[in-house]
């Protein structure tokens, strides 16, 4: 599906950033990010645009979030993708909000993805199969059967799947999926229809 990857991850970024964090932490990234002064929309604003430059994450980084994120929620019968709703802008404004700590186990759950993949399969995960791509998150999604070894896969993808969903729910996109009607307009009012008065039995009051 792509190339295998030539670049590799530094073994002194791995020593130089796990020193630096608990013993939980994630593994290194082996970029700077690149922080710019242009103010990109969150996902509040549904587009299917890219940012001329990412706040918090380099381009590879960038683009593993943006396909990771429509792998959590792909597009349906009833709205877009998670990239198509602008969550990965949202992410990426919120890390850029969080420097630090946060900000670097983020980037370096992201290496790790990577780093796990070039170790399963001979590829980074965005050069991945989507089939290999699945099979490296079902290791991480569900923390009651994954491995010990994992679980700095497992911390990261909650912590990133968390976000992907408030991202997306309180995006135009999402709310609207929601078929939330609370901040529409009405022309008038005729009451609760009569079949959810029944569903919440509470048509006999």
């Amino acid at each position: 599906m792509g190339k295998k990857n030539q670049r590799g991850i530094d073994r002194r970024d791995i020593l130089k950033f796990a020193s630096g964090l608990p013993a939980m932490a994630l593994l290194p990234f082996p970029h700077q990010a690149t922080a710019v002064a242009s103010v990109w929309p969150s996902a509040t604003g549904a587009s299917n645009a890219q940012p001329p430059h990412p706040h918090a994450l380099d381009p590879h980084q960038w683009h593993t979030l943006r396909v990771l994120c429509d792998l959590i929620l792909p597009a349906d019968a009833n709205s877009g993708s998670a990239g198509e709703a602008g969550v990965p802008e949202f992410i990426d404004d919120w890390l850029s909000l969080k420097p630090g700590l946060l900000s670097d186990q983020f980037r370096g759950g992201l290496t790790w993805l990577d780093w796990q993949c070039q170790k399963a399969f001979g590829f980074q995960f965005l050069d991945c199969p989507p089939a290999r791509q699945k099979e490296m998150l079902d290791r991480i999604a569900y923390p009651g059967r994954a491995r010990p070894a994992d679980y700095a896969g497992v911390e990261f993808f909650n912590r990133l799947r968390d976000l992907v969903v408030s991202g997306f729910f309180t995006s135009r996109m999402g709310v609207r999926g929601l078929r939330y009607q609370g901040n529409e307009p009405q022309a008038s009012w005729n009451g609760c229809p009569p079949a959810v008065l029944e569903l919440l039995h509470l048509n006999e009051l």
